[in-house]
């Protein structure tokens, strides 16, 4: 899962990138990156780590021009290095192109593969970096028609921004898995991974790309706006994990608001999955949070915040030499002993995985003085890896792969586990978004060939 950012004819098109990549830096830990452009010549600065260490005001002073493009990078093809953090930029006969891309080609090491043989030399082991070899090798001398003859070779899943002196091209690939929004800054066109990023740069929400949608920003014409869709119709299946899990609550995302579809989720869990005589409800902080207010208020049981997340952990830390028991979990989560002593708690989390932060909570829960802990998950049990972007474990590594919930429950130590249904998921997310997810992470139905 990655983060894209781009806006066309802004005074401070760097500035204001730096913003919406700053909003959407939940999408992606690992590294940065902006390209902007005047024209002819492109300036780009990229690195690892966070946006706000990567960025300052000096750094943004030379990134000059007033369009721009950025990224967060999170890695799920590739490895965490350098040479992998976007946005990528080459120089071909079409001149030079800067692309960002948020998601999985699934058929990238097939395409690479066939590329090197023809005498492409690749600069990283990203599934980006295909889409701009297919481009150079593309006899379009135009980039949108380039764009399009590379975009029709490839397979799975991309939102993509890219950028040379002539234009901006969003584009989403024709399944919609990834999200992808269009918003406007003092007339001037914004693009983004979530809504949220226009909240903070104060541009408006117009609305989402639709699945095979591209969406050209001519910057010699005033930044005016075409719309095609050159691609075959495929039915949408767009990431339903996106709602459970990974997009900010407060974006809007599929025609839907995070915040309630997860409140949503939660209402529906307490239907399915009631946890009678409980005596509170406490989410997981914070991804459990906004289910577990719904399903407080379904089930009329009171809501608390039994576990305090601690938001200042640096990305390394120093364990004491004497051993503390399940110390990565204590760093992160605590229990407020004051709150859950002698009571009977109703524990809500988006998602179970491994299982070993669960099991290692609930430990901590009852140490803590919890009478009894009811684990409820507003999502359906994972069983199958995902190929479009979220970077999920090997089947192998999928708890609820191999093992029943009976099993799943034993394990993590709680006394009573429940999850949402896949049909509740479907029904609560459809509700504002209608219909068409992707749920292979739930189901194992993948909508297109997940192999290379």
């Amino acid at each position: 899962m990655c983060a894209i950012f781009g806006i066309a004819g802004a005074d401070e098109a760097a500035n204001l990138t730096y913003l919406g990549l700053h909003a959407l830096q939940h999408r992606g830990q690992e590294g940065a990156g902006i390209v902007s452009t005047e024209g002819t010549k492109p300036f780009i600065h990229k690195d690892r780590g966070l946006v706000g260490d990567i960025f300052n005001s000096e750094v943004i002073s030379k990134l000059k021009g007033h369009t721009a493009i950025g990224h967060n990078r999170y890695s799920t093809t590739g490895g965490n290095t350098s040479e992998n953090i976007q946005p990528f930029v080459m120089k071909g006969s079409l001149g030079w192109i800067g692309i960002v891309h948020n998601g999985n080609l699934t058929n990238a090491e097939t395409l690479t593969k066939q590329l090197e043989k023809e005498g492409s030399i690749f600069q990283s082991t990203s599934d980006t970096e295909v889409v701009l070899h297919l481009i150079a090798k593309s006899q379009k001398r135009d980039l949108r028609e380039a764009l399009v003859q590379a975009l029709k070779q490839v397979d799975g899943a991309y939102s993509l921004l890219v950028l040379n002196s002539s234009f901006l091209v969003a584009v989403r690939d024709p399944r919609g898995f990834r999200p992808l929004v269009l918003g406007y800054k003092e007339g001037k066109p914004v693009f983004a991974s979530e809504s949220t990023a226009f909240d903070l740069i104060g541009a408006q929400y117009e609305r989402e790309i639709a699945p095979g949608e591209m969406m050209v920003v001519s910057l010699s014409e005033n930044n005016s706006i075409s719309s095609f869709f050159p691609f075959a119709n495929t039915a949408p299946k767009r990431c339903v994990f996106e709602q459970v899990y990974f997009a900010r609550p407060d974006s809007f995302v599929f025609n839907s608001t995070v915040y309630q579809t997860r409140k949503n989720l939660g209402k529906q869990l307490a239907k399915e999955q009631p946890a009678p005589n409980a005596d509170m409800v406490i989410p997981v902080p914070d991804s459990g949070v906004y289910a577990a207010i719904g399903y407080s208020e379904a089930a009329k049981i009171p809501f608390e915040m039994g576990i305090i997340r601690s938001h200042y952990i640096g990305r390394t830390f120093i364990e004491p030499r004497q051993s503390i028991r399940d110390f990565g979990v204590k760093l992160k989560l605590n229990p407020v002993s004051e709150v859950i002593r002698g009571k009977s708690l109703v524990v809500i989390d988006d998602s179970l995985v491994r299982g070993t932060t669960s099991k290692k909570l609930i430990a901590h829960l009852r140490e803590a003085g919890a009478r009894a802990i009811h684990l409820r998950i507003s999502a359906p049990p994972t069983t199958h890896p995902c190929f479009y972007g979220v970077d999920t474990p090997t089947t192998a590594e999928l708890l609820a792969a191999t093992n029943c919930v009976e099993k799943i429950r034993s394990f993590v130590g709680a006394d009573s586990l429940g999850y949402l249904s896949l049909e509740g998921l479907l029904t609560v997310a459809s509700e504002k978004s209608g219909d068409g997810f992707c749920h292979a992470c739930f189901s194992g139905d993948y909508p297109c060939p997940t192999s290379n």
